[in-house]
């Protein structure tokens, strides 16, 4: 069973982290994303304060709660989300343009 159903049928009622606990810099994580997307972009850094240097999740509560542990590595997980977000939005640009196309044929029959 997977993390989210795991927690879903728990009796947990609190905040977890679900994610990966690879260390990752935000350029490293950027680069990843256009990487999956197939893009080329490039990054550009502001004057300003520079916070942290990367980033992870703390999983320890998830699996002390619930005994799990996410096992997909970051890549895997993004490009998951990824193709499910571009599902997503090519499912809503088919609708809105059928849509567009019945208001032009009823407009234009009237």
């Amino acid at each position: 069973m997977d993390g989210i159903r795991r927690l879903m049928a728990s009796d947990f009622a609190g905040p977890v982290n679900i994610g990966s606990d690879e260390m990752v810099t935000i350029n490293h994580l950027a680069h990843l994303v256009m990487a999956i997307a197939g893009k080329k972009l490039s990054l550009c850094h502001i004057p300003g304060a520079l916070g942290v240097r990367g980033r992870n999740s703390d999983n320890r509560l998830i699996e002390q709660k619930l005994a799990w542990r996410p096992a997909r590595p970051l890549r895997e997980g993004l490009e998951q989300t990824y193709s499910w977000i571009d599902q997503q939005v090519t499912k809503t640009a088919s609708v809105e343009e059928s849509t567009a196309q019945q208001v032009c044929t009823m407009t234009a029959s009237s």
